[in-house]
């Protein structure tokens, strides 16, 4: 072999080592990675019992139940389809009916959202990239309501 092919072979090798790190470092986040869905993607597809996934949405109206001591239920929807989700824990301090949240958790048999993560939107012009995208797709997204409703609150103030 001449010292050319040496080299060629040499970085041939490197690569194919180099791809298949790539290949087994993306294979091992696969796994651990959860996605955000909608209500009625949920509803749409068959989300298997125990598999950990992120439900995006806005709580339901009158839908939140904290008389179950440290469990708290309620649903969230994409105005199309609705969850119950269930929640043991400390609520954040902005979660409230109408606003749009994101849980982290998994499905039970019962068809029940088990979080044990809500995050909330941070103050009243945000929302999650993903609620609003999806919202927003689905044309149950008001810009003009939106607007409003923020000019409304700064009058009031």
């Amino acid at each position: 072999m001449t010292r050319k092919q040496k080299r060629l072979g040499l970085i041939g090798l490197a690569g194919l080592v180099l791809g298949s790190a790539v290949g087994l470092v993306l294979y091992g986040l696969s796994s651990s990675v959860t996605y955000f869905q909608s209500p009625s993607d949920i509803a749409e597809q068959q989300v298997e019992v125990g598999q950990r996934i992120r439900l995006g949405g806005l709580v339901e109206d009158d839908s939140l139940d904290k008389s179950r001591g440290s469990v708290i239920l309620f649903r969230v929807t994409d105005q199309a389809e609705a969850i119950p989700v269930s929640y043991k824990g400390i609520l954040p301090d902005l979660f409230r009916e109408g606003q749009g949240i994101i849980a982290e958790g998994h499905m039970d048999e019962k068809g029940v959202f088990i979080a044990d993560t809500v995050l909330a939107k941070h103050d009243e012009s945000y929302m999650p990239k993903e609620v609003y995208e999806t919202l927003k797709e689905d044309g149950h997204w008001m810009e003009e309501e939106q607007a409003a409703s923020a000019e409304q609150s700064t009058k009031v103030n």
